[in-house]
C-alpha cells in the first residue's frame, strides 16, 4: 500500500491578521495541545494568548520596569552614527582645487564629524519560535527581550525592518524524518511600529505553545495528529532563508533556542550577545 505524503511546509503568512487567522482556525483534532486547559507551560490560557497577540504585550517591559530606550541605552545603542562630511571656509586643512581655480574664497577643505540618522537600508529577520519543552519561562523571555529590543532601536534609528517568526524542526514519521516549517510576518517594512505586538512574538512562551501549536492543530487532520504525536517536532529546529517568499533576499536568520545557550540567563547578558550580533550586521556601532 503507497505511503501517504504529509505536507508539511505552510506557504507564507504574510501579514499578522494572516497568523492570527490561520492560529486561530478550528482545529481539526480534538486533543492538539495549543487549546490545553492547563496553564503554567503554556505561559497563559488560549484566550490569554489569542488577546495578547491581538493586543500585544507591553507588560514585558513593565514588569521588568525598564523601557525601550532604557534598554536601547543600555545595549550602547543610539539614534545616530557619527560621520566625517566636507565643510568648506577661507582656511581649513585641504585645497578644494576646483574652488580655487573657480576663484572661490572659501576653497579650503575640513571634515567635519556630524551626528546623522542611517535611514534607507531595509533589514529583514526570521527569528524562530521553536525550542525544547523543558526551555525555562524566563529564557525565552530574556531572549525575546533583547531582540525585540535591538530591532526596535534599529527602527527608531531610521532602518526599515522586516520581522518575520518561524516554526521550523524535525517531524519522526514512521517512513523517515521529515522537515516541517512554516513562517509568519510579524512586522512589514513600512508599517506602523507595534512594539507590544514584536514583544509577544518574540519573548512570549505562548507564541508557539499556543499559537504556532494552534496552526498545525488545524492542518489537516493526518498532519495535525503527526505532528502532536511526536510532540511538535524536534530539533533541530532550524529556520532557513529558503523558508521565506523568493523575493526576500539577504535575510539574517537568527539561531534556535537551545538547552547549552548561556547568553540569556539573564537581560543584561542577552543585551550584550545582540549587541555583539548586531554590531557584526553593521547595524549599529561600537
Amino acid at each position: 500500500m503507497p505511503t501517504t505524503t504529509l505536507t508539511t511546509t505552510l506557504p507564507p503568512l504574510l501579514s499578522w491578521r494572516e497568523f492570527l487567522d490561520a492560529a486561530t482556525a478550528p482545529p481539526s483534532i480534538s486533543y492538539g495541545s495549543s487549546r490545553r486547559t492547563d496553564v503554567e507551560w503554556h505561559g497563559a490560557s488560549w484566550d490569554e494568548a489569542v488577546q495578547l497577540a491581538v493586543d500585544g504585550w507591553p507588560l514585558a517591559l513593565e514588569e521588568a520596569d525598564v523601557t525601550i530606550s532604557q534598554l536601547r541605552d543600555s545595549a550602547g545603542l543610539s539614534h545616530a552614527v557619527t560621520v566625517l562630511e566636507p565643510t568648506w571656509d577661507v582656511t581649513g586643512s585641504e585645497v578644494d582645487v576646483g574652488a580655487y581655480l573657480a576663484g572661490v574664497p572659501e576653497c579650503m577643505v575640513d571634515a567635519v564629524p556630524r551626528q546623522v540618522s542611517r535611514r534607507g537600508k531595509v533589514i529583514t529577520f526570521l527569528v524562530p519560535s521553536s525550542y525544547s519543552h523543558r526551555i525555562d519561562h524566563q529564557v525565552i523571555i530574556n531572549r525575546g527581550l533583547a531582540l525585540a529590543t535591538l530591532c526596535a532601536a534599529i527602527i527608531d534609528a531610521g532602518h526599515s525592518v522586516e520581522i518575520w517568526s518561524g516554526d521550523a524542526g524535525i517531524l519522526h514519521l514512521p517512513q523517515g524524518n521529515q522537515r516541517y516549517c512554516g513562517v509568519a510576518r510579524v512586522i512589514s517594512a513600512g508599517e506602523p511600529f507595534d512594539v507590544g505586538r514584536l514583544i509577544f512574538a518574540m519573548a512570549h512562551p505562548a507564541m508557539l505553545r499556543r499559537l504556532w501549536f494552534g496552526i498545525w492543530d488545524s492542518q489537516p487532520k493526518a498532519v495535525a495528529a503527526a505532528m502532536y504525536a511526536d510532540n511538535y517536532g524536534r530539533a533541530p529546529y532550524t529556520c532557513r532563508a529558503t523558508d521565506l517568499p523568493s523575493e526576500i533576499t539577504q535575510p539574517y536568520v537568527f539561531p534556535y533556542l537551545t538547552e547549552e545557550d548561556r547568553q540569556w540567563d539573564d537581560l543584561p547578558t542577552a543585551l550584550s550577545w545582540g549587541r555583539q550580533v548586531f554590531s557584526d550586521l553593521g547595524l549599529i556601532q561600537d
